[in-house]
């Protein structure tokens, strides 16, 4: 197996990662953040990582972590933080968002973010269960009961019932 070089690495999966982090977190800045924090950890244990069957999945799973670690510190510091969608208007984060409508996404940012990390990895990232369950460092369980409360929330503010069981 050839291990893949650190640079190359950081230059093809930079993008894709901030934009899943920007997903979870709805902020540009504290995606770019969490991932940057995530390849600075990786960097140090690179040889490691480099090795594993999915270094890629190893790499989610940390810039998620950073994200919802960095909305428990935020709770922790007091700071005020919005569930108000990005503006699609900006042109720098434009690229950034996913392809759904604003109501869609609005409702999707008011969730906890236990819940939104595992719909954007389930819809975004289309990964399984178990990924989602290995990403988080959880149960397939609790990603089952995760994504059906969640899907139940939208399904209610978006008042939609016809939806149930057709994604997002």
């Amino acid at each position: 197996m050839t291990v893949p070089e650190y640079d190359d690495v950081y230059a093809a999966w930079w993008p894709r990662l901030v934009r899943t982090a920007y997903a979870v977190s709805g902020d540009r800045g504290r995606a770019e953040d969490a991932v940057q924090t995530a390849f600075a950890k990786a960097y140090r244990s690179w040889r490691r990582i480099s090795r594993l069957e999915a270094p890629e999945a190893y790499l989610r799973r940390m810039v998620v972590n950073e994200v919802l670690n960095d909305r428990r510190r935020a709770r922790c510091r007091h700071e005020i933080t919005s569930d108000a969608p990005p503006d699609r208007a900006d042109a720098e984060t434009a690229d950034l968002a996913p392809a759904h409508d604003d109501d869609v996404w609005r409702a999707v940012s008011s969730l906890p973010p236990r819940q939104r990390a595992v719909l954007v990895l389930r819809y975004y990232e289309d990964l399984s269960e178990q990924q989602i369950a290995d990403a988080l460092g959880c149960r397939p369980g609790t990603v089952k009961s995760q994504a059906s409360a969640a899907l139940a929330t939208l399904r209610t503010r978006l008042d939609h019932p016809t939806r149930a069981g057709e994604g997002l």
